[in-house]
């Protein structure tokens, strides 16, 4: 069977795709659960009927005009999950980079001898392997 380009949709992915934003939209809209989930029941009715849609054409129309609606009344501010982008959690937590470690002082590193030692011994593998790879710093010759 024939894959598909990433960038391509079937009508049935795009019709996923519109419901599920649909969803997410009802979510902004309907705080109390019970009333999210009454309209979340009428909205998979309405997208199972277009599902049933033997006529592509008819299909694809009623599509567009899901997404149009869509489009027409979406929520203003939109509910975000907090470590997604725009939540208000997302990126809060900053992990520093490895060679923050290499400007630790000395005694601060005498406080974790057995991870610091493990640590150089693999930075002198990852030197090794990329030495052989790429070969010496400096040289312009390349070794594949």
């Amino acid at each position: 069977m024939a894959q598909l380009p990433l960038g391509i949709k079937t009508q049935t992915q795009k019709l996923c795709s519109v419901y599920k934003r649909a969803l997410r939209d009802l979510e902004s809209y309907y705080d109390r659960r019970h009333v999210y989930r009454f309209q979340a029941v009428l909205l998979r009715d309405r997208f199972d009927k277009i599902l049933e849609l033997k006529d592509q054409r008819e299909f694809n129309k009623r599509v567009q005009e899901e997404e149009d609606l869509l489009f027409k009344y979406i929520h203003p501010i939109p509910r975000k999950f907090p470590h997604s982008v725009g939540g208000v959690a997302y990126k809060r937590v900053v992990t520093p980079p490895d060679w923050v470690l290499d400007y630790w002082h000395p005694l601060e590193k005498a406080q974790y001898p057995e991870y610091f030692k493990r640590r150089e011994q693999r930075k002198k593998e990852y030197l090794a392997i990329w030495e052989k790879e790429h070969g010496k710093p400096g040289s312009d010759e390349k070794h594949h």
